[in-house]
């Protein structure tokens, strides 16, 4: 069986070949392709991703052939891929991105499924994270206007990309999905779509690693984005005075670039808003921004971390809730999109309502008060986590709806 990938991202192997950074992101999506490929030796697989160049470029790397594919006049070059590649299974990795659609329309849907991430179209409702919108237009700055991108720029951009993330989905036959929450929206876009249910593949380091009490550092928070409101860096801050006072050695850690110590010129409204949040609080030596990680630095930072908290207005099944509960990490997430498919609470993390950061906040001294829950949440996690994120069932899974779908 011949199956192409269309990705939003360069796998490793061709940003090696082409000399240019590995991005940080994706990397799930390339190790699924590995356990899928180890598991099922008869599929051949091809997996095309836009690149910044002016031509199709082809090239075969690790047993996998690599479409690169410039930036424009997509469904010309899609029909090219289609034409050299002949696939069985067309597997549109993505709803967010308008490329999967460019394919579509100059495809068809034939043998096409399509996996959901996200759901633009949903986000852009959560978009300002429980911000007033009046706050928000005071903290619009300079760069904002210059470069137009501020927040409400982003979320009309986000609602734009939201249409032809419908359109995607009304177009095809097949949707791939994990919870609960992006079944009843795939069904609400498209209530004739066929859904079909598998879980991801996660990253390889967070396979071999596993956390423990003794070895993170105590008081200890991480946050693995922060970098627009979505992701919810002002709840945690709202939240952080309320653990100060029981804890005040607690520092919070946050994967990323330091986006709020920009120049003046370079400061987004976002990041003057989060400054001055942090400021009110005073907490400008409590919140260590890490720089941006690998995925083995991105482990370690787990590993070392006492408490994960992913406080997001929304998420579908958040791949950093499943990398913390697959090396143990104990978990608190907002009960927001479908991240309760992966949080029983109180048994394998816990939960609160995204607007009440005070329960964010004890949640947190819970865990910090009680080796015994710490551990429990560990152990409970890590073994749901196993089995959600097992490479070789999510493997035979694909390979199945992809026998489905082309019925071969």
């Amino acid at each position: 069986m011949k199956v192409l990938w269309i990705t939003n991202t360069l796998f490793p192997d061709v940003c090696k070949e082409l000399k240019i950074p590995s991005p940080v992101v994706g990397g799930w999506m390339y190790a699924g392709a590995k356990s899928m490929l180890e598991e099922n030796e008869n599929i051949q697989l091809g997996v095309a991703a836009l690149y910044n160049g002016q031509d199709l470029k082809v090239m075969c790397l690790s047993g996998i052939t690599y479409f690169l594919v410039p930036n424009k006049e997509l469904e010309k070059y899609w029909c090219l891929v289609k034409e050299n590649f002949l696939p069985d299974i067309v597997h549109l990795h993505g709803t967010e991105y308008p490329h999967g659609l460019a394919y579509v329309e100059a495809c068809g849907n034939d043998g096409v499924v399509v996996s959901i991430q996200g759901l633009v179209s949903i986000y852009e409702r959560y978009y300002f994270g429980g911000i007033a919108e009046k706050t928000l237009k005071k903290m619009i700055t300079l760069r904002d206007r210059i470069r137009f991108d501020g927040i409400f720029t982003q979320q009309k951009n986000m609602r734009l990309r939201g249409l032809k993330e419908k359109l995607l989905i009304q177009s095809v036959n097949h949707i791939i999905g994990r919870t609960n929450w992006d079944k009843a929206h795939a069904w609400a876009i498209n209530p004739n779509i066929k859904y079909h249910f598998c879980n991801e593949t996660l990253r390889e380091s967070f396979y071999n690693n596993k956390w423990s009490l003794n070895t993170c550092q105590k008081h200890t928070i991480f946050l693995s984005q922060a970098h627009y409101p979505i992701k919810g860096l002002q709840q945690m801050i709202k939240a952080l005075p309320l653990i100060l006072r029981h804890y005040p050695d607690t520092k919070v850690y946050i994967a990323g670039n330091n986006f709020i110590a920009n120049k003046a010129w370079r400061l987004n409204g976002f990041g003057k808003y989060i400054s001055s949040l942090m400021e009110q609080n005073g907490l400008k030596e409590k919140i260590i921004f890490t720089g941006v990680l690998s995925e083995v630095e991105m482990c370690q930072k787990y590993l070392k971390t006492h408490v994960f908290v992913c406080p997001s207005s929304i998420e579908n099944s958040p791949n950093s809730v499943g990398e913390a509960q697959l090396l143990g990490v104990p978990c608190v997430a907002s009960y927001v999109g479908g991240t309760p498919d992966m949080i029983t609470h109180g048994e394998t993390g816990f939960l609160y309502r995204f607007e009440e950061y005070e329960m964010l906040a004890k949640a947190v001294c819970e865990i910090f008060s009680n080796n015994d829950l710490a551990d429990k949440l560990s152990f409970n996690g890590n073994k749901i986590a196993v089995l959600r994120h097992n490479r070789k069932i999510n493997a035979q899974r694909l390979n199945s709806i992809y026998q489905a779908v082309c019925k071969k």
